[in-house]
């Protein structure tokens, strides 16, 4: 079932909306907990409740809808709708459930509902809180389609987990942290298997995940870039049966190791891809952060310059106040013959080596904040660079961790490692559920 749902008021135009014969039949299936059987009177009385409260939007409109194919009847919409009533939390509410039967553009006539809440809760006078709808919606109809094994529309996939070819060095470094969720796998698989007909739609369906059907031991397999195999039965909960009326035979898919290969190159490719995009968003920085270090240099130079004219233009302007305190011809013999000169010169030196000492300080100021900006800045372009030759090695070692192996020896130590694999997963599945039926 696809779900399309929102709050909203003007509760005459809905009903006019529901009622209206455009439709090639309309029905009123059920109308609960209002006074009146008629659809518009229903919702005038949901208004006239909410104006005791705050609420606008005091109805919540849900359109059912289910695929163009499938012929579904009235007591599947009516389980349907109460479990969309529990997910959005509007059990009890009085509710409106309108059928409708309209003609689509290839000439079939299908039917689809509608079902209108009143989101007021009367014991309480206030709004039933909708929060995030939108994905609960999703969440159920996906559950839906699942338990029916019908085949979901492509806008239900998992967007984030598509076309693995396309993930950033980000998303690579979460998902080595993270690991695998076996809830979100499932998922995957679940997806693939629901949006597929046959062996080629599966494959391709699991390609755009990261996965490559092979042929395994005993049946269909899935085997991604780091050798792991997944038998398809288990991670679709389908039987075996199922899986192979749906797939046919597995003779014409790779082996594991060929599997595995393929995915493996896959991703290494796009590491590498990632390495020259790297590289060169390294080279860019760098060259940004040379052309900041010349433009803080001639900053600095500047500075620099400027305060050595201010001190030296600020020097002889107190040297000549200072020679014009001396007194010359008669007062000046005057001051020789009293001391008063003496005086002056000795005040004149301290005032002297005050200013240089000022200045000096000035100077050494400045040159300690230009070389404590100096050093931050070689310290930013060495971490720069630590970091980049970081993220190379990791790519470069998982590029030569994942990529396929030539030699005989290295084709040993893969098989070692996939059969060490094999282990590990059977024994995980006897421990929880008995002997594994993998391969």
């Amino acid at each position: 079932m696809l779900f399309v749902g929102n709050q909203r008021g003007g509760g005459r135009d809905l009903a006019l909306h529901l009622m209206k014969d455009d439709n090639e039949r309309v029905e009123v299936h059920d109308i609960r907990g209002f006074s009146s059987n008629d659809l518009e009177a229903a919702f005038k009385e949901s208004f006239a409740v909410s104006r005791a409260t705050k609420c606008k939007q005091h109805l919540f409109s849900l359109s059912i809808n289910p695929p163009p194919t499938e012929n579904v009847s009235d007591k599947d919409f009516e389980d349907t709708i109460a479990r969309a009533e529990r997910t959005l939390g509007l059990s009890g509410q009085p509710r409106a459930i309108v059928f409708h039967e309209k003609q689509g553009r290839d000439g079939e006539v299908r039917r689809h509902a509608h079902a209108v809440y009143c989101r007021i809760k009367t014991d309480e006078m206030k709004a039933v809180q909708l929060s995030f709808t939108k994905d609960k919606l999703m969440k159920l109809s996906r559950e839906i389609y699942l338990e029916r094994d019908w085949r979901m529309p492509d806008g239900m996939l998992h967007k984030p987990d598509r076309d693995p070819r396309k993930f950033s060095l980000e998303q690579w470094q979460q998902a080595k942290r993270a690991g695998k969720d076996p809830e979100k796998l499932i998922g995957i698989f679940q997806d693939c298997w629901s949006v597929s007909d046959n062996a080629a739609s599966f494959s391709h369906a699991l390609d755009e995940h990261g996965y490559v059907l092979a042929k395994g031991r005993r049946g269909f397999v899935a085997v991604d870039h780091e050798g792991e195999v997944y038998a398809v039965s288990k991670w679709t909960k389908k039987r075996a049966k199922e899986v192979r009326q749906k797939l046919g035979e597995a003779d014409k898919l790779p082996t594991v190791d060929q599997a595995h290969e393929k995915a493996a190159t896959r991703v290494t490719d796009r590491l590498k891809e990632i390495q020259a995009e790297k590289d060169q968003e390294e080279r860019l920085r760098l060259d940004r952060l040379v052309a900041a270090q010349d433009r803080q240099k001639q900053m600095q130079d500047t500075v620099k310059a400027r305060i050595l004219a201010k001190q030296h233009e600020k020097q002889v302007a107190e040297s000549q106040a200072r020679e014009d305190r001396l007194r010359k011809g008669f007062w000046g013999l005057l001051d020789r013959i009293t001391g008063q000169r003496r005086r002056m010169l000795q005040e004149n030196d301290l005032a002297a080596k005050l200013a240089q000492e000022r200045d000096e300080k000035q100077r050494q100021g400045l040159q300690s904040r230009q070389s404590s900006a100096r050093v931050q800045a070689q310290q930013k372009s060495q971490s720069i660079k630590e970091q980049f030759a970081s993220v190379q090695n990791e790519l470069q070692h998982d590029v030569k961790r994942l990529e396929p192996k030539d030699n005989e020896a290295q084709i040993r130590a893969t098989q070692k490692r996939l059969a060490q694999n094999r282990n590990r997963r059977r024994e995980r599945t006897r421990n929880r559920d008995g002997p594994s039926l993998e391969r």
